[in-house]
């Protein structure tokens, strides 16, 4: 069986890693990575970073090939060892913070409101639906584990009053929301109607913080979104996440006005 890119690329990084004399632990501590992030990275339970891949690169002396192999072929690679590289940081952050301009964020929507964003528009077979919809469901689970993210989610007022999946599934789906957010680590917030034009507009995201104060964004997109890992797009995209919530409501008055839209969907 053809080997793929990202498995080439793993078994490269590996095979300079013993020629050079290294064990993980130690490479790991020349990189300051730990041990066990290097054996992730050489299992494919975990994705190798830019950054990752730039310290190993200049330890192992390898002229910068690890990081053209990932440049030049991994990026390509539509089914990568690592699948679902964002989960990961996901599943790991010390802190999640999410900004969604038209629907409400994957981490608080209800089964039944999720069905009905997937199941629009007749894209996706019946089977499909039901899968993502259990992902989805699946993927929630980060915010009620033991010692949970901080998360704090802000969303366009707009989402409030978008009929998605009918007045039952939206009044049920708001109230979700104000329940959820009696768990001390879930914060919500909502931009008013009133704020206009604001960076918002330009679409939604998701960072996490991981445990070494490291930064990583999630865009969404129609397609398979884009994870960001240091660089100037993320920098922008920390900028937005401040200016779009300096026009966010406050938690408490946010909670309220989800309240109200709650009572408005009547069937």
């Amino acid at each position: 069986m053809a080997m793929s890119p990202s498995e080439f690329l793993i078994r490269e990084s590996r095979r300079r890693r013993v020629a050079a004399g290294f064990s993980q632990e130690a490479l790991g501590e020349r990189m300051n990575f730990s041990g066990s992030h290097v054996s992730s990275v050489e299992t494919g339970q975990r994705p190798p970073t830019p950054k990752f891949l730039e310290a190993a690169d200049e330890i192992l002396e390898t002229g910068g090939l690890l990081t053209r192999l990932y440049e030049d072929l991994v990026k390509a690679d539509e089914s990568p060892v690592w699948a679902r590289e964002w989960l990961f940081y996901e599943e790991q952050a010390e802190a999640l913070r999410t900004f969604e301009s038209t629907a409400i964020p994957g981490l608080l929507q209800t089964e039944a409101y999720a069905r009905a964003i997937f199941a629009s528009g007749g894209l996706l077979t019946s089977e499909e639906v039901e899968r993502r919809v259990a992902a989805r469901m699946e993927r929630q689970a980060v915010l009620r584990r033991e010692n949970p993210p901080q998360f704090t989610a802000v969303l366009d007022a707009g989402a409030l009053c978008r009929p998605v999946g009918g007045p039952e599934v939206m009044r049920e789906q708001l109230l979700h929301i104000v329940e959820i957010t009696e768990l001390p680590h879930v914060r919500v917030q909502v931009v008013p109607k009133s704020a206009g034009a604001y960076p918002g507009l330009g679409g939604p995201f998701i960072i996490a913080t991981m445990s070494d104060n490291e930064n990583v964004a999630h865009l969404d997109h129609q397609v398979p979104g884009k994870v960001l890992v240091g660089g100037s797009d993320l920098t922008w995209i920390l900028k937005a996440w401040e200016a779009i919530r300096s026009e966010a409501l406050p938690h408490h008055q946010s909670i309220e006005l989800i309240s109200e839209a709650a009572e408005k969907w009547t069937t």
